[in-house]
């Protein structure tokens, strides 16, 4: 690490992250996001938090959850939980908040600078915590979708708040890639972009 570079920790609330990118029509390249915060700082921590379905044989997230591990992020899961709705449908829901906010005020007195990828306005006062603690917080989500994916009182919280339109040309991953590469598995020596992200079903919203 160059001595004087702020130590960054980035927090991913997988679902989040995914049903923001999926409204604004792009797919984020987790490869070129972590180097887009490498140059920003020194990055000690990136974690990916999210939810796994466990009777089903192969779910779609599971690729990318692999790619993840090899390549620099620390991915944390925990199994969804079913229920049948009104319906009679068959419904997952899964939440990691209280997964993420334990690991991020854990590290607070690691850090000069926490990221999270969520607009959940659950996560504010864990922001505010984090701040007491003498760490900067930015939050990443995006306020160009009806309605807003960001939270205002996460918004207001935060020291910075970076929508994800003004990251898209930096960590959004190549249209054409996407349309020729999506059924292929990750090569994990090539390092390549990721599979597609996780299935709306495993988000809160």
């Amino acid at each position: 690490m160059v001595q004087g570079m702020e130590k960054t920790a980035l927090f991913i609330d997988g679902a989040n992250l995914y049903s923001a990118t999926k409204s604004l029509g792009f797919d984020i390249d987790y490869k070129r996001l972590l180097k887009e915060f490498q140059t920003r700082g020194y990055v000690l921590r990136a974690f990916y938090y999210t939810t796994l379905v466990e009777d089903t044989e192969y779910s779609s997230i599971r690729p990318l959850l692999d790619w993840l591990d090899y390549n620099g992020y620390s991915v944390v899961t925990k199994p969804a939980r079913e229920f049948t709705d009104s319906q009679g449908r068959r419904r997952v829901r899964g939440n990691m908040d209280i997964e993420l906010a334990v690991s991020a005020m854990e590290l607070a007195g690691h850090v000069d600078h926490i990221v999270i990828f969520s607009g959940d306005g659950d996560f504010r006062s864990l922001v505010e915590a984090i701040q007491r603690k003498g760490v900067r917080v930015t939050v990443v989500s995006t306020m160009h979708t009806q309605p807003s994916m960001i939270a205002d009182e996460l918004r207001r919280q935060a020291d910075v708040f970076i929508d994800l339109v003004d990251l898209q040309s930096r960590v959004g991953r190549d249209p054409a890639e996407r349309s020729g590469r999506m059924q292929e598995p990750p090569r994990f020596l090539e390092r390549r972009s990721p599979a597609p992200g996780p299935d709306d079903d495993l988000s809160d919203n």
